[in-house]
């Protein structure tokens, strides 16, 4: 049986080639028909760096300004992907209607966009992959290593641009 895929996830750092990957989402949609979702998951701070200003300022008032800041940013990168979608759809409205929701999670990305294409029943993750170093042909980031090694759901990854 010939696979077709109704709903895209798309997870995205917003990076300077994430049109790139955002094109081939869109001929992927187009050609199935299929939604998108839009994603792109803030990690989270590390642990050492959360207890050491912790212990500076009084986890109290840690907690609260953490929270308050983890708003501010969903809500600032949201924006900023909903400005990336409709300029890079500018010219075809069609595409951007196939884009049913777009979210900013938090946590460690890999397991974050698992969960997420689960929880909306995805039928292909798409991710761009930036090599880091001399060896960037032959290993993927880190992100697109974890997710390619756990995933069950199809995984296409598109190779950035410098």
């Amino acid at each position: 049986m010939i696979p077709e895929y109704k709903k895209i996830l798309f997870a995205t750092d917003l990076s300077a080639s994430a049109s790139t990957v955002l094109r081939h989402v869109v001929g992927v949609a187009r050609a199935h028909q299929a939604s998108v979702e839009l994603v792109h998951v803030v990690p989270d701070p590390d642990q050492a760096v959360i207890n050491y200003v912790a212990t500076i300022m009084g986890e109290g008032k840690l907690g609260h300004i953490e929270k308050e800041h983890r708003e501010e940013i969903a809500a600032d990168l949201g924006k900023k992907l909903k400005d990336f979608a409709h300029e890079e759809l500018a010219d075809h409205p069609e595409d951007l209607e196939r884009i049913d929701r777009i979210e900013v999670l938090h946590g460690h990305p890999a397991p974050v966009i698992l969960s997420e294409a689960r929880r909306i029943g995805a039928d292909l993750i798409v991710i761009g992959t930036h090599g880091k170093g001399r060896l960037e042909y032959t290993f993927l980031g880190s992100v697109a290593q974890r997710i390619a090694r756990k995933t069950g759901i199809p995984l296409l990854l598109i190779p950035l641009t410098h």
